[in-house]
C-alpha cells in the first residue's frame, strides 16, 4: 500500500497571511489613487471587519465598503480595488523550500494530495501561480466534498485515497483545522509553525511532530518509517 502526504496550502506552502496584507493594502490605495473621499487608514480597518464578518470568500467586500462609507457611484473604486487585489496575486510564491522538498517527497515514491478549505477554483488558483499543481495526485477542497475540513471531511479523502489512516500523514499550520481532525480519524500528523496560527495552540499540540520550515519534513516522515 502507498503512503500518502497530504498537505493544507494557506501558511503551509505559501505565506497567505503575508499575501492576502498585502493584496488588502494595494487594494485600499488603488482606490485612494482613484479619487475615493476616505481615509485610507479608516478603509483598511473597515475593510478588514468586512472580511472577519463575511469570511474571506465572499465576493462583495469593496461594494460593502462603499456602501459603509456612503460612496456614490462606487463601480470605479470597486473595479480598481479589485484589479490591484488580482495584480497583487501575480507576486505570490511558494515558501523557498517548498517546491525542492515536494520534488524530493515524489521521488521517494510518496503520493502527494492537497485538502484544504474554500472554494475549487480559488485554491486552484493559487497551487498554479505557485507553480507547484503537478506535484499533487489529488486536490480535496471543502467546496467540492460538501463540508469544511473536519473529520468527516479526512474520512471521505481516506475512502477516495483508498487508504489505511496509517499510512497518511497531514501536513498543515492550523491545531483546529489541520492536526485534530486528521489525528481523529487515525492519520498522522506534522504542524508547520507558520503564519498568523503559528502559536495557537502550539503549547499543547496534538500533533506528532512540529516543524518550523516545510524542508524539515523528509527527516520526519523518515522516522515514521514512512519512506
Amino acid at each position: 500500500m502507498p503512503n500518502h502526504v497530504i498537505f493544507d496550502i494557506d501558511d503551509t506552502l505559501f505565506p497567505s497571511t503575508e499575501f492576502s496584507s498585502r493584496a488588502r493594502e494595494n487594494s485600499i490605495n488603488a482606490m485612494v489613487m482613484m479619487g475615493i473621499d476616505a481615509d485610507p487608514g479608516s478603509l483598511l480597518k473597515d475593510l478588514e471587519s468586512i472580511i472577519s464578518r463575511k469570511g474571506s470568500n465572499y465576493e462583495r467586500h469593496f461594494d460593502d465598503l462603499c456602501r459603509m462609507k456612503g460612496i456614490k457611484d462606487p463601480s470605479r473604486y470597486v473595479a480598481a480595488a479589485i484589479a490591484a487585489y488580482h495584480d497583487t496575486k501575480t507576486a505570490i510564491q511558494p515558501y523557498p523550500t517548498v517546491p525542492l522538498t515536494l520534488l524530493r517527497l515524489r521521488e521517494s515514491g510518496l503520493r502527494l494530495h492537497i485538502a484544504t478549505d474554500g472554494i475549487a477554483t480559488k485554491q486552484w488558483d493559487k497551487l498554479i501561480r505557485l507553480r507547484i499543481p503537478l506535484y499533487f495526485d489529488n486536490v480535496f477542497v471543502s467546496g467540492e466534498m460538501g463540508r469544511e475540513k473536519g473529520p468527516l471531511f479526512f474520512k471521505k479523502v481516506l475512502r477516495t485515497l483508498k487508504a489505511s489512516p496509517d499510512h497518511c500523514v497531514m501536513v498543515g499550520d492550523r491545531e483546529d483545522k489541520d492536526i485534530i481532525p486528521a489525528k481523529s480519524v487515525g492519520m498522522r500528523t506534522v504542524r508547520v509553525l507558520c503564519g498568523k496560527y503559528s502559536e495557537v495552540g502550539k503549547k499543547g499540540s496534538v500533533a506528532d511532530c512540529l516543524i518550523k520550515d516545510i524542508s524539515g519534513l523528509p527527516t520526519v516522515l523518515r522516522r515514521m518509517r514512512l519512506v
